[in-house]
């Protein structure tokens, strides 16, 4: 079955930086979208980053354009989000996402608290 862990996550302090990982299994990684949402207290679930399977074309929030990064190792089955610059609005649970025959997979979360 599809699965999907995030591991990197922590305490910042703000203009720090931080590097997500998500671990993917039970699908064929390389030829799958992949996505980074994060959803903070209070707030609704939005989409972070993204990267494209075929050429690895990416697009980003505003809000992290320019200070965030997705990439991927397809060997590896991992996908990652180096984050940059953080501020405390970035605190968050970042989960990794994607598609597989029209359903959405999402894994458990992993906690980023931006903070001095």
């Amino acid at each position: 079955q599809v699965q999907l862990v995030e591991s990197g996550g922590g305490l910042v302090q703000p203009g720090g930086s931080l590097r997500l990982s998500c671990a993917a299994s039970g699908f064929a990684f390389s030829r799958s979208a992949m996505s980074w949402y994060r959803q903070a207290p209070g707030k609704e679930r939005e989409l972070v980053a993204r990267i494209t399977s075929t050429y690895g074309s990416t697009n980003y929030a505003d809000s992290v354009k320019g200070r965030f990064i997705i990439s991927r190792d397809n060997p590896k089955n991992t996908v990652y989000l180096q984050m940059n610059s953080l501020q405390p609005e970035d605190t968050a649970v970042y989960y990794c996402n994607t598609r597989v025959n029209s359903m959405d997979y999402w894994g458990k979360g992993t906690l980023v608290t931006v903070s001095s």
